[in-house]
């Protein structure tokens, strides 16, 4: 068993190995950008990844408080779902109005690899391969698209 610390330890050296490995790796408009936080720049909308003990993941985040701007948020994601999914070369999951960790109401497009463990080091490279073409595939398509949503 690891202490409280010990994770956050673990955590913080998994997302600083990330980091460093995605650096040199410019976004879709050849800037530099801090992978591991990536600003949508639009309000109530986000690029999540996680490592955790059981899987990592990748997806979008629709945070807004009114649910039907969030449904309106949503809808207009399933509207360029081809689009997004031909970026990202696979088929996400979508789920619209479910309760997140903090028993918030949120929307979720994503994509889950089961069976790592951010805790084992020896996962990392799975989890970094798995996260690293997504997040530069969700930035091209996001270059795209945005304007489409800072009209909300």
């Amino acid at each position: 068993m690891y202490s409280r610390t010990e994770k956050a330890k673990i955590r913080k050296d998994f997302w600083t190995t990330f980091g460093q490995y995605m650096k040199p790796v410019p976004n879709a408009e050849g800037f530099r950008t801090n992978w591991q936080n990536y600003k949508t720049g639009v309000k109530d909308i986000y690029f999540r990844m996680k490592a955790e003990r059981e899987f990592a993941s990748i997806g979008i985040e629709i945070t807004h408080t009114d649910l039907e701007l969030q449904q309106l948020y949503f809808e207009q994601f399933e509207a360029f779902q081809t689009l997004l999914e031909s970026e990202v070369a696979e088929k996400w999951e979508w789920r619209m109005h479910l309760s997140n960790e903090s028993n918030k109401t949120i929307s979720r497009i994503e994509k889950v690899l089961q069976g790592v463990n951010v805790m084992e080091e020896s996962d990392w490279p799975d989890i970094i391969s798995f996260l690293k073409p997504r997040i530069i595939a969700l930035d091209a398509f996001w270059s795209n698209m945005k304007p489409a949503f800072e009209a909300f």
